[in-house]
């Protein structure tokens, strides 16, 4: 029997919430007070929102298939309707993640290599919740083992999006501060003004 039922409780209750119309959103998304999708980026960067939404929603359709389980036990958990719970919660956070991710891929937008990582780290989510049935003939433990794996090539991931678009950012700070810093090198001096110089006699004619 899977444990900590009373977590898997509260994340399938939230993926039933509907946010109020007019909260405040976070790369896309409601909050803080109802963000289901990235909690613990509240008010962050878009990037972030989308780092945590990753690992975020594949947490909480995990524990959505884990109650179905512990309700039907391995065997039937896929039979009928019983994977219903997690069919719902796939396609819920599938549809709650497309705005983080749209918004960090275009914050990431100065880095190429950060973009190029963050549409992989997409395909791997992806990949992660569609791979979150159960396989005949899988002991308890090899699954558990498995659908835990995930957690790790998503932090991978993650550390290679942070490191590619900081450096890159960097890069591009550094570019701007030169430019700036060859601009003012050559730019001539402001010529000060000197008054036209009167001669004795013109003096007195004015």
């Amino acid at each position: 029997m899977l444990r900590a039922l009373p977590s898997a409780v509260a994340f399938a209750a939230g993926c039933l919430v509907v946010a109020p119309a007019g909260a405040e959103t976070i790369g896309g998304n409601p909050g803080p007070a109802h963000n289901y999708v990235c909690p613990h980026a509240d008010k962050g960067p878009a990037i972030d929102c989308y780092l945590d939404a990753v690992q975020h929603l594949y947490t909480m359709c995990r524990d959505v298939k884990a109650i179905e389980i512990v309700e039907f036990g391995y065997e039937k958990s896929t039979e009928g309707t019983n994977g219903a719970k997690t069919e719902y919660c796939l396609d819920k956070q599938k549809e709650n993640i497309k705005h983080p991710y749209l918004a960090a891929l275009k914050e990431a937008s100065i880095s190429r290599e950060a973009v190029a990582a963050l549409k992989g780290l997409q395909q791997t989510w992806l990949s992660a919740l569609s791979n979150l049935q159960w396989h005949k003939g899988e002991s308890d433990a090899e699954y558990k083992l498995r659908v835990n794996e995930p957690y790790e090539e998503f932090k991978d991931r993650i550390a290679m999006i942070r490191t590619a678009y900081t450096e890159d950012e960097a890069r591009r700070s550094a570019a701007v501060a030169a430019k700036h810093a060859k601009y003012t090198k050559h730019a001539k001096p402001a010529q000060a003004e000197h008054p036209t110089p009167v001669t004795l006699g013109e003096a007195k004619t004015r």
